[in-house]
């Protein structure tokens, strides 16, 4: 029975590349001369330090262009709120999310069985199956898929028959 698997997935070492990248930036730039401005990763997380709120937001937007250009999509980037920390420093948190959230799944299940397709979706934990006897079902599923789902970045994957 043919199927495919609805994923949302963001390459861990591609981030690695934006983070060195945006670093490289921010310490050649002028207007970040003398600044203690950078970006850590932990694992799916990203800080952000700068002097001031209006810097992180200079380098949350050379994130974003990098994230951008390196096919990463920044709908999976989930910002936190910029706060002060010691001194006159500010951090800001940014959450890569990475697999579909369990709202999000039944929601996709939802708009399968209103769509009328002939498929059968099923979730497993972060990823939704999607199994037909027809191909051009699993296709037109796609097509609905990529439709109605904007706010989050879905990828298709194993599409056997």
């Amino acid at each position: 029975m043919p199927s495919f698997d609805i994923v949302s997935e963001v390459d861990k070492q591609e981030i690695r590349n934006v983070i060195e990248q945006v670093n490289k930036e921010v310490s050649t730039r002028f207007d970040f001369k003398g600044s203690d401005a950078r970006v850590q990763q932990e694992d799916y997380n990203l800080t952000i330090y700068a002097d001031d709120a209006f810097k992180i937001g200079q380098i949350l937007d050379i994130l974003m262009s990098k994230a951008t250009k390196r096919s990463i999509d920044v709908r999976c980037m989930d910002k936190g709120e910029a706060e002060k920390i010691a001194g006159n420093k500010a951090k800001q948190t940014i959450t890569i999310k990475v697999g579909v959230e369990i709202n999000l799944a039944k929601r996709i299940v939802k708009i399968i069985k209103e769509s009328k397709l002939k498929v059968q979706a099923s979730i497993q934990g972060e990823t939704v199956r999607i199994s037909g006897k027809k191909r051009d079902a699993l296709q037109d599923t796609m097509t609905l898929m990529k439709k109605s789902i904007t706010e989050f970045p879905l990828q298709f994957q194993n599409f056997r028959d």
